[in-house]
């Protein structure tokens, strides 16, 4: 039932429950099929831990170098409907993959305890690896940067302008005093970031990075709490962080449309769960594809004044699969049209054969 479900999401693109049940592949009543698939979200066996966690776990060990052992993660919120959703995902290769996740009872900020809470579960579950955190401003609280200095947490978190820092022999001042102008970085070392004693001091990147929002580039410089020793290094990470933006995207209108769902509690946690499954492999057979140069029978790989791919390893993977299940579903009529364009024979044993890589990367 997992896997027809997971099938389901990658077809059609939903999570809501009652249009799942529509196509959901079962000889049974609507009705039957609805409460089936709302009985099986409620099963203890499908939990993060339970179920994602080994699957996490055994796919970083067999990816990853034996020398490689740093991790990078990037904590984030984001809001579906009424649900506060706070997630880390793992940094890999620029996209993020969410690894653990919590429904927050309050709307707005998380606080110390709920980072805390989040972060945890995975200083178990990848202990031995070297792990890096990145936050965006809402996490510029000093005090998870202590609490991680303190795990063995490496961190770079962005600060927002009002915050106060004291430099060595000199007096307080606010990060937006620090003149920081396109054009001009600075990496300030031993600095206290609080006026409250009992804190450790960290260093301060500063840098200004174009960043292209709605079709404008816009310069925004950052101001970053880190206990990283350099600058460019500071810089380098924090700028992956912009993967976990990407993938809310892609599980919300952009690829699952998880806002589209009514499920609360348990069954929410449950489709979180598929979607995280169904985006990692989304994301790791379209790395396949372009490993084998199939990304071009997808879709197209350039654009007209564009200097990023027009798209990503997800939206290869994910139509990718639909491209082949359609061949599938419709083999008659396409074999029948083939035979209508016999010069073309050759091209179409090419893209059949484009089509066995593309399903062998699934």
């Amino acid at each position: 039932m997992l896997e027809i479900l997971l099938m389901l999401l990658q077809f059609h693109k939903t999570v809501t429950i009652e249009k799942l049940a529509t196509v959901f592949s079962q000889p049974i009543k609507f009705e039957s099929r609805r409460r089936s698939i709302q009985r099986f979200l409620l099963l203890p066996q499908l939990s993060i831990q339970y179920l994602w966690f080994p699957l996490i776990k055994r796919w970083v060990k067999n990816s990853r170098p034996p020398l490689k052992k740093q991790l990078i993660f990037a904590i984030d919120r984001t809001q579906w409907r009424c649900e506060n959703v706070f997630v880390i995902s793992l940094i890999e290769q620029k996209r993020a993959i969410p690894v653990y996740w919590l429904l927050l009872p309050k709307k707005g900020c998380s606080n110390l305890g709920e980072q805390k809470k989040l972060i945890r579960p995975l200083l178990r579950l990848f202990k031995g690896y070297q792990i890096l955190v990145l936050g965006d401003r809402e996490f510029h609280s000093i005090k998870l940067a202590n609490w991680l200095h303190y795990k063995g947490i490496d961190f770079v978190l962005r600060q927002k302008q009002g915050t106060y820092i004291r430099q060595e022999n000199k007096s307080y001042q606010r990060l937006q005093s620090l003149g920081l102008n396109p054009g001009i970085s600075f990496f300030l070392e031993g600095i206290q970031a609080t006026k409250q004693k009992g804190f450790a001091k960290f260093n301060i990147a500063g840098g200004y990075y174009k960043r292209k929002y709605r079709g404008k580039v816009e310069p925004t410089g950052w101001f970053l709490l880190t206990n990283l020793d350099n600058l460019s290094k500071a810089i380098k990470v924090f700028k992956l962080r912009s993967g976990i933006e990407a993938m809310f995207k892609d599980c919300k209108t952009g690829g699952y449309n998880l806002e589209s769902t009514s499920a609360d509690g348990q069954r929410l946690m449950a489709l979180i769960l598929l979607i995280a499954i169904a985006y990692t492999c989304a994301i790791l057979a379209g790395r396949n594809s372009r490993s084998l140069g199939m990304q071009k029978y997808v879709g197209r790989l350039k654009e007209l004044r564009r200097l990023h791919r027009r798209h990503s390893a997800f939206w290869v993977g994910l139509y990718g699969q639909l491209w082949v299940g359609a061949m599938e579903f419709w083999a008659d009529l396409a074999h029948n049209l083939m035979r209508l364009k016999p010069s073309k024979l050759p091209h179409f044993q090419q893209g059949l054969r484009a089509m066995s890589l593309i399903q062998s990367a699934l």
